[in-house]
C-alpha cells in the first residue's frame, strides 16, 4: 500500500473513529504526445504515473457527505441526494461528481471520507480529474453501481465542464480510469477507442520535472484556445465549402489551401492541433517499431509548436525544455499539461538521469529563483479499489 493511501486512513480513523469500509486509489497523469488535441476529436498519449488521490470512504446511515481534503485540512458537508451549490473551492470537484450521479438517477448513501494525495496541485498533471476518479469509483463501491471505466470517465469530464466550469478534454479523466500498469494508452478522443501500448522499453525513464510554477485551467487562456478551434473549424468550412467537425478532419494541405480564410492568430492555433495530431499517431508507431529516437524528436517538434503556435509555454517550461536538450542521453523534451505553467517530460535514456538530474538542479533556481522538483515515473493502474477493510 501507498504512503498516501495510509496517510489517508490514518486520517480518516482520527476524524471519523473507526476504519474507512474502502479505500480507492486514481493516478495522476502525464501526457506524452498530443498536448490540446483532445478536445478537437484528435488522439492523445498519457500514461498514468505513480502519484495517486485516495480517497478513503465509509458509509453513513443519513444523507450526509462529509469529505475532509487532507491537501487543504478543510472539510465540507452536504446532503447527497439534493441538488449541491458551486462553492468555488475543492469541494466543487467531489460535488460536481455527485451531481452526474443523480443526474443519472442514482439515489446514493451519505457518507464519510477523507480525500489526500501527492499529486501537484496545478502542476499539470491532472490532480482534479484523479479526484474525480477516487470520489467516482468510491461511490460506484458504496453504493454498488455498475459503470465501465469508460462511462466513468465521461461523468467525471460532465462535472468539470458544467459543475466546476472547466471546458476540459476527456484524456485526463479517461487515463486515471483505464490506464494500465507498464503501458502507456493511446486514445481516439473521437470515439473512446483506445490501444494499451507497452511502455516496458529497456534502458529508457520517463522523467517530470515540476517548473513550480502553478496556473489555474479555469483561466480563460484555457477556454479561448478552444474558441479558438472552434472559430477555426468554422472559417475552413465556409471556406472549402465542406462540412467539417473539429479539427480532426482537417487536413494539413485544406489548412494551407485556405489559410488566408483565417486571422493570423486562428491559424496559428490550427496548425499546431493539425499537425500534433499527426504527430501523436507517427510517435505511437515509432514506440511499437522501437524507435525511441524518433519519438522523442516527435516530441521536441510538439514543444516547438506549443511554445510558438499555440502560446500556452512560459519561461521556466522553456528554459527546463533547454535544459533538458543540453544534456546528451536525453532523447526528447517537452511542456505536458494544458500549459501557462506546470510541467515538462522528457524521455530519457537511463543512464543520463542522474545528469540530467544535476543540471537542472544547478542551472534552474539560480536562472529563476524557483526550485524545480522532478519525479522519475513508472506507469501504474487506472482507478482502483486497493483494499476493502483497513488493515
Amino acid at each position: 500500500m501507498t504512503s498516501i493511501a495510509k496517510k489517508a486512513i490514518s486520517t480518516f480513523r482520527e476524524r471519523y473513529s473507526g476504519d474507512p469500509d474502502l479505500v480507492v486509489q486514481a493516478p495522476g497523469r502525464v501526457n506524452l504526445i498530443g498536448e490540446h488535441t483532445d478536445y478537437n476529436g484528435g488522439f492523445v498519449f498519457p500514461a498514468a504515473i505513480d502519484r495517486w488521490i485516495v480517497c478513503a470512504a465509509r458509509k453513513r446511515e443519513d444523507q450526509q457527505a462529509v469529505i475532509h481534503s487532507v491537501a487543504h485540512n478543510e472539510q465540507v458537508s452536504f446532503e447527497v441526494n439534493t441538488t449541491p451549490d458551486r462553492i468555488g473551492n475543492w469541494g466543487d470537484y467531489p460535488r460536481g461528481v455527485i451531481r452526474e450521479f443523480q443526474k443519472l438517477g442514482h439515489h446514493l448513501t451519505g457518507f464519510d471520507a477523507v480525500l489526500a494525495g501527492d499529486v501537484p496541485v496545478g502542476a499539470g498533471l491532472s490532480s482534479s480529474a484523479a479526484v474525480e476518479m477516487a470520489v467516482g469509483k468510491s461511490l460506484l463501491e458504496l453504493n454498488d453501481i455498475a459503470m465501465s471505466g469508460s462511462d466513468l470517465a465521461l461523468l467525471g469530464q460532465r462535472a468539470e465542464n458544467q459543475f466546476v466550469g472547466v471546458n476540459c478534454g476527456i484524456m485526463d479523466q479517461f487515463v486515471s480510469a483505464n490506464a494500465a500498469a507498464e503501458h502507456a494508452l493511446f486514445l481516439d478522443c473521437r470515439d473512446l477507442s483506445f490501444e494499451q501500448v507497452p511502455l516496458a522499453t529497456e534502458g529508457v525513464r520517463i522523467v517530470i520535472c515540476n517548473s513550480g510554477v502553478t496556473r489555474g485551467l479555469t483561466d480563460s487562456a484555457y477556454n479561448d484556445r478552444r474558441s479558438s478551434c472552434e472559430e477555426g473549424v468554422a472559417l475552413l468550412s465556409k471556406a472549402s465549402g465542406q462540412t467539417f467537425e473539429t479539427l480532426r478532419d482537417i487536413s494539413p494541405q485544406i489548412l494551407e489551401g485556405h489559410s488566408l480564410a483565417l486571422p493570423p492568430m486562428i491559424y496559428r492555433r490550427c496548425r499546431h492541433v493539425i499537425t500534433e495530431i499527426e504527430r501523436t499517431r507517427l510517435a505511437v508507431e515509432g514506440l511499437k517499431a522501437g524507435d525511441l529516437v524518433g519519438f522523442g524528436s516527435l516530441m521536441d517538434q510538439s514543444h516547438n509548436s506549443l511554445r510558438i503556435d499555440y502560446e500556452v509555454s512560459g519561461e521556466e517550461l522553456d528554459f527546463l525544455v533547454r535544459i533538458a536538450r543540453s544534456v546528451e542521453g536525453v532523447l526528447g523534451a517537452r511542456m505536458t499539461g494544458a500549459g501557462f505553467g506546470g510541467c515538462t517530460v522528457n524521455l530519457v535514456e537511463e543512464t543520463a538521469v542522474d545528469s540530467l538530474l544535476e543540471t537542472i538542479e544547478s542551472q534552474y533556481e539560480s536562472e529563476t529563483g524557483l526550485k524545480a522538483q522532478t519525479y522519475i515515473c513508472s506507469a501504474e493502474n487506472g482507478a482502483e479499489v486497493v483494499q476493502f477493510a483497513a488493515q
